[in-house]
């Protein structure tokens, strides 16, 4: 197993274990088969776990587990504050202690606010005095560090970084992400201020692993160097200084087997040129049936409305190479789940845009595409339930 240091030197797996999809028996976590998986990724060297409150027993699970073979001291534990359901000050502690006593643990290693969507959502807590809670916290020791994961664009990422002294941060990135979400723009950015940036969705929800169209596969299978669509999806991360931890959320042995077997052999600047050209032929494969020609540059924002362009084109491309509820949820997670929406409804056609798109994409038109595809009824329901329960 190879090790990359945190921000103040510790050593962190570059393989990380993502406990949200442990195996279900009966609609209860199966302890027993989940216990071998983490051992087996344990005794390979593995040191990283995550977690979250709402991840349906996971926390328990991994307390359950940990305290079982008596490793606590060994490993460190990721999991999130639900910041979205708390609407006074008392309710922090009352969250915390809750996930401390499901992870029979007295402290959290590395504790994230759970998909921060933007500044308001940020200012909200601090108004709830999370600034102070989380002083008090760091200096009993029952906080080690603090971060936050992310879905949304570069830039809030960037100003969200900005925001306060976060210790790390967590995004999803991936070859299909490198110019969506935050974005190889994000992950330098958080290095280049020596914020740790850990990774989740290497593979996309598994569709980089399985879900590869065939000419795809095809490609990687008649290239000269012969790895799995996995190990190519992991190579790729690991090939990056700025990765800290990819996670992955396995739950299988062989799994694990050949995850820790790309991260103990696949390191720092080792793709060629060739390997990364081949890689961009099956992102050109994955996306031959893409509705807009975004290549993700940015050079069309900020929009004064704002509107995330880059995002909303990622969506709708999503939604003819993937499917409909992978495009939604795309699309929700990156323009809906915040204070000010960031959808393409809000384009009042002035047309900024267009004049600096190097693809001379006619934004406005693509743009009246994406609302009429993904802001249907589905969409305004979703931002109805978020303005109500004022999930952000």
């Amino acid at each position: 197993m190879q090790y990359r240091k945190d921000r103040y030197g510790n050593e962190l797996s570059v393989l990380g274990y993502g406990c949200m999809r442990f195996t279900q028996s009966g609609g209860r976590i199966d302890i027993d088969k989940a216990e071998k998986e983490i051992m087996a990724a344990y005794e390979a060297g593995v040191n990283y776990y995550d977690t979250a409150y709402v991840y349906a027993g996971s926390e328990a699970a991994l307390g359950e587990i940990v305290a079982r073979n008596g490793i606590r001291d060994k490993i460190n534990i990721a999991t999130k504050l639900p910041h979205y359901l708390i609407k006074k000050t008392e309710s922090l502690d009352r969250y915390f202690n809750e996930q401390l006593e499901r992870l029979r643990t007295d402290h959290i290693d590395y504790y994230l606010m759970h998909m921060l969507t933007d500044i308001r959502t940020w200012q909200r807590l601090l108004d709830l005095g999370i600034d102070d809670w989380i002083r008090k916290k760091r200096e009993s020791g029952e906080i080690r560090q603090i971060g936050f994961s992310y879905h949304g664009n570069s830039d809030m990422f960037c100003q969200l970084i900005d925001a306060y002294d976060w210790d790390f941060c967590q995004i999803q990135y991936n070859y299909m992400d490198e110019h969506s979400q935050a974005g190889v723009t994000g992950l330098r950015y958080a290095a280049e201020r020596g914020l740790p940036v850990i990774i989740m969705e290497p593979l996309r929800g598994g569709k980089l692993a399985d879900g590869l169209p065939d000419e795809a596969k095809r490609i990687m299978a008649s290239y000269k160097e012969q790895y799995t669509p996995v190990q190519w999806a992991l190579r790729w991360l690991y090939d990056q200084p700025e990765v800290t931890v990819t996670l992955s959320g396995m739950n299988s042995l062989a799994m694990i087997e050949d995850n820790v077997r790309t991260a103990s052999s696949a390191g720092i600047g080792e793709l060629t040129e060739d390997d990364r050209a081949m890689l961009c032929r099956v992102v050109d494969a994955v996306n031959a049936k893409m509705k807009v020609g975004c290549t993700g540059c940015r050079y069309c924002m900020p929009c004064p409305q704002g509107v995330d362009i880059p995002g909303s084109f990622a969506a709708l491309n999503r939604r003819y190479s993937e499917g409909y509820i992978a495009a939604m949820k795309e699309y929700l997670m990156c323009t809906g789940l915040r204070a000010q929406a960031s959808n393409a409804g809000r384009c009042i056609e002035c047309g900024k845009c267009e004049t600096h798109c190097p693809q001379h994409i006619e934004i406005r038109k693509e743009l009246k595409g994406v609302k009429k595809t993904l802001e249907g009824p589905v969409y305004a329901l979703a931002r109805w339930i978020i303005m109500k329960l004022r999930l952000y």
